[in-house]
């Protein structure tokens, strides 16, 4: 049996995973996938990833972009989420702040520098035509770090998908402004150069295993009900998440990608852009 582990946030997109897990999909292959939740996001696992710390994340397309441009010796084996992420834009419940215009020159807090919740702040920033370079942060580490800084004052707004924070509006700890989608498909695979090398043949036998899981996965029968049970959520909330999500099953577009890194350093967030080959394993 081949050990091989794999991170990604504990959010339902990656529930197929723990279903192809559970049911010994990948076992069947002779393959122990080892999955662990990693609440702190993109910043954390491509450092994961960077420190050999893991073989395989579920991460985001602009974190991971990111990271390998400035030396993180892995790559992009698979776009995960075709769909955009939805971004919900949130302040705390008693906050005075209440339209997107009253969050310019505030402190943002994120997750860490890196994260979904950094990159993101500084597209929304662009998207408002606000002063990219006057953005303020607050390092707040996870969702719980969020719930405290927002509710203390030491963050003014917080960046994250919308749905994982439902509940958090739900029970009025925030109040959602509005959502920021990402002008891209949102989640990839990405493995170590090392994995890569070394495991060309499992990685092949975990993506067969996994895309015929994120193929048929809208229809089996209550993953709505299912999903909403497994990550507290309202049943309609997870209804609707659905029908905006779409998994994918291969590689991400040269013109994503090129999107990605033009964005990234239109907000000086990269220095160069580089080559698709350099960024994505490609199977020879």
């Amino acid at each position: 049996m081949k050990k091989v582990t794999i991170i990604g946030v504990p959010e339902h997109f990656n529930f197929p995973w723990h279903l192809a897990i559970e049911e010994g999909a990948f076992e069947a292959r002779g393959i122990q996938l080892e999955w662990t939740d990693i609440p702190e996001g993109t910043g954390k696992m491509a450092q994961m990833l960077k420190d050999q710390e893991t073989d395989l994340a579920i991460i985001l397309t602009e974190g991971i972009t990111k990271s390998i441009t400035e030396g993180n010796p892995s790559k992009i084996v698979q776009e995960y989420i075709a769909s955009p992420l939805l971004w919900g834009i949130h302040v705390g419940a008693n906050s005075d702040l209440h339209h997107m215009d009253d969050l310019k020159g505030k402190k943002a807090a994120i997750s860490r520098y890196g994260s979904g919740s950094h990159l993101m702040a500084y597209v929304n920033a662009q998207n408002q035509g606000w002063d990219t370079e006057g953005l303020n942060f607050e390092v707040i580490n996870n969702l719980d770090g969020a719930v405290e800084a927002l509710s203390d004052g030491t963050a003014d707004y917080f960046m994250w998908e919308r749905f994982t924070t439902k509940p958090i509006v739900d029970k009025g700890i925030f109040r959602r402004i509005t959502d920021c989608p990402t002008p891209w498909p949102c989640f990839v695979i990405a493995a170590t150069d090392k994995f890569i090398a070394e495991n060309s043949t499992v990685l092949n036998h975990i993506l067969e295993v996994i895309n015929s899981y994120t193929l048929e996965f809208k229809q089996i029968p209550s993953i709505d009900r299912t999903l909403a049970n497994n990550y507290s959520q309202q049943l309609e909330d997870l209804q609707q998440w659905m029908t905006l999500t779409r998994w994918s099953q291969k590689n991400l577009a040269p013109n994503t990608l090129k999107q990605v890194q033009e964005t990234l350093i239109d907000l000086n967030l990269i220095s160069q852009c580089m080559p698709y080959e350099d960024l994505v394993f490609t199977k020879k």
